[in-house]
């Protein structure tokens, strides 16, 4: 037993897990039936949170988020990681952002983004485990690459159709090409919320951790919770405990907080609950998108994990979130990417409010509906949708956030012109109107009937 350097402490050795070499899939069909929800079991197995005292964020909008939608082209990701670098800020809060190599775009892109020379985010990139692809990168000049190394038996054994020790043993060959080249891998441990823990991924790991000893270039482990089955919650059951695998791939393999990253889906609505568990266990990063784009439900959006940074450590640390309401912008105006109005931080709705008891609460105090000073964070002032339940509260609320109309009037609920709107849009939706008011058409209206009043 020696001193662990975790926690300063007297341990046993952890138990050396070696690699099982399965003749069938171990599919977990307790857990993941397919042809019912999936379970959540629970042990009851806790472990600490264990918070590294630095955490930041990683992207891969032109990668996973570029699989998702129209592919962008080299000026759009140029200035898409402009915002990148301006959001994250002089402390590099936002790290590195991963490219494709794949096309002659995707290579001018990257070089179009490194002639910037910004230290942050760190340009990376991101192959297959093949020969093929890692001659892509070999001369290109990143110092670290991403690599696919699929874990669950259900990539091994139905998609690479591969025994566990020939995917374990295809994986290192491609590592040891990177290594010994200088370039630093980044594995990417797809599908590891199906796949087996102790079986299969500690035992890779360990022999991952060995390699990057013996070459003294250090191995990055990317969790990629594919099919978004990861669970933050304490006390369950491997393999879909974000707590669990974190906290494993520590004690079991040694890997330090600085080489684990987070990278989660949304199918379940967890992604940022997820991310933030990932955090919270003691990975050091969490890989995001713009806008949350990427495969099927998405990837975590990192504007909101730059709200859970900030909150977890008090701080925003140099980054500039009103760059978030400009990049919200440049999706609608020159992506033609039409975001939900609902979303937090970048939707139309996110601070507006329908309901006239809430506007009247915006009269009084803006504090009181809305979650904090968003025109100071995010240059998004809260403003009113008028519909039928906005009553004199929304119409006052609207007017008086459109003083550049009213010529600088402040009016209150009991004014004749706030009466007059009032009675106006009653009469549209007594008539049958169903779509809300447009800001137009209650500018058309003030100018022709009220702006003598």
């Amino acid at each position: 037993m020696n001193i662990s350097k975790r926690s300063n402490l007297l341990e046993f050795e952890p138990h050396r897990y070696k690699l099982q070499d399965v003749n069938e899939p171990i599919l977990y069909r307790d857990i993941f039936p397919y042809y019912d929800v999936p379970n959540i079991p629970f042990n009851h197995r806790k472990v600490d949170m264990n918070m590294p005292e630095n955490i930041w964020i990683t992207d891969t909008t032109f990668r996973d988020g570029q699989q998702a939608r129209t592919p962008y082209t080299v000026e759009q990701i140029v200035d898409l990681y402009e915002f990148l670098h301006r959001l994250g800020g002089p402390n590099g809060i936002i790290r590195q952002s991963e490219f494709f190599v794949y096309s002659k775009k995707d290579r001018d892109a990257m070089q179009s983004c490194r002639d910037k020379g910004y230290k942050y985010p760190e340009i990376t990139t991101w192959i297959r485990a093949s020969k093929a692809d890692f001659e892509l990168i070999k001369n290109i000049g990143v110092r670290e690459s991403g690599i696919l190394v699929s874990c669950s038996d259900y990539h091994i054994f139905k998609k690479l159709k591969m025994t566990r020790r020939q995917a374990f043993e295809h994986y290192l060959a491609v590592v040891k090409d990177a290594l010994e080249t200088g370039i630093a891998p980044r594995c990417h441990l797809e599908d590891l919320t199906r796949a087996d823990f102790y079986g299969f991924v500690v035992p890779f790991v360990n022999a991952l951790m060995d390699l990057s000893e013996e070459a003294s270039i250090p191995i990055k482990f990317r969790i990629c919770d594919t099919l978004g089955f990861g669970i933050p919650y304490s006390g369950v059951t491997m393999p879909r405990s974000v707590p669990g695998i974190i906290s494993g791939l520590q004690h079991f393999s040694g890997v330090p907080s600085e080489l684990i990253e987070w990278h989660g889906h949304n199918d379940f609505y967890k992604a940022v609950a997820n991310a933030t568990a990932a955090w919270l266990y003691g990975a050091c990063a969490v890989n995001c998108s713009l806008l949350g784009i990427g495969e099927r439900t998405g990837n975590i959006p990192l504007e909101a994990m730059v709200f859970e940074y900030a909150s977890l450590k008090g701080s925003l640390d140099g980054m500039d979130p009103t760059v978030i309401t400009e990049i919200a912008h440049y999706y609608e105006n020159h992506l033609s990417y039409k975001i939900p109005s609902m979303t937090p931080f970048v939707g139309k709705y996110f601070n507006q409010t329908r309901a006239g008891i809430h506007a009247d609460g915006l009269i009084k105090d803006e504090e009181i509906y809305n979650i904090f000073d968003t025109e100071k964070i995010l240059n998004k002032k809260p403003s009113v949708i008028i519909n039928n339940v906005s009553g004199v509260g929304g119409i006052t609320y609207w007017l008086n956030n459109h003083t550049e109309l009213t010529n600088g009037k402040i009016y209150n609920k009991t004014d004749p012109v706030v009466i007059e709107m009032k009675e106006w849009i009653d009469s549209l939706y007594n008539d049958g109107r169903q779509n809300t008011m447009s800001d137009q058409e209650l500018t058309d209206f003030y100018n022709k009937k009220c702006l003598n009043e």
